[in-house]
């Protein structure tokens, strides 16, 4: 890789952990712009100001990483988006599972085995998040609108019920996760879960209410290490496959 030469230039601990370990795998790092440029590292998910601040300032045809980039890198980039990269997104599901258990955790005022929790979605994160609750001993039932998904569901053993016939059970639960990014429950519903902690893990938020936390970006805020090892990890293996 003498080819590569990366120019961190995002501004999260994220970007600055990634740097860090791609240095110590021995590829070149410069701390400014310069002509000799191959690549620009930006953070995931990638402000679109700050991204537009950096890009002129990098040769025109430097390959740029990020997420979410569509729409404002220019054509004569070219683009590595991690937010398109399946491998990513698997791990930063489980991440981001683990930060959600890190946030939950100093508000809750009982254990996680007499603490049933409802997850709302079976996408990366509900899977990762109901395996992650169930090895901590916590009661855990998923909320699905598909029969295929409750039919997986029921054959892992794994408690599950179709959201639309969820509204009467949700006083039994102390714990409510949403990953879905779009409305599920009316905050006519959701009040008859009042001794209840909610937590909206989605991208849009999907739990509507005062009292719900929409915890967005956890890895960069709870684990950015881990989340600038991915970065750097998945750029690693896309430098391996175009070298």
């Amino acid at each position: 890789m003498d080819n590569i030469l990366i120019y961190p230039a995002g501004t999260s601990d994220s970007c600055r952990y990634a740097a860090r370990f791609l240095k110590q795998e021995k590829i070149p790092i410069v701390d400014h712009p310069t002509p000799e440029v191959t690549h620009v590292l930006l953070d995931v998910p990638t402000n679109p100001e700050e991204a537009r601040k950096i890009l002129p300032m990098v040769p025109v045809d430097v390959t740029v990483v990020g997420g979410n980039l569509s729409g404002f890198v220019s054509g004569k980039n070219r683009v590595v988006d991690l937010l398109k990269n399946e491998h990513y997104l698997a791990a930063n599901a489980a991440i981001t599972a683990d930060c959600a258990i890190k946030v939950v955790c100093p508000l809750m005022k009982s254990a996680f085995a007499d603490s049933p929790a409802l997850v709302i979605g079976w996408g990366r994160i509900g899977k990762c998040l109901v395996q992650k609750l169930s090895g901590l001993g916590c009661p855990v039932t998923v909320a699905v609108r598909k029969e295929k998904d409750l039919a997986a569901l029921r054959s892992l053993g794994y408690e599950s019920v179709d959201i639309r016939k969820l509204p009467p059970l949700l006083p039994k639960f102390r714990l409510i996760f949403n990953t879905a990014p779009a409305a599920v429950l009316a905050a006519d519903q959701l009040s008859l879960c009042g001794n209840c902690i909610k937590i909206d893990l989605a991208s849009l938020q999907g739990l509507p209410g005062d009292d719900v936390l929409w915890a967005r970006k956890l890895p960069g805020k709870y684990a950015p290490e881990s989340a600038g090892k991915l970065m750097a990890k998945t750029l690693l293996h896309y430098l391996k496959e175009v070298i």
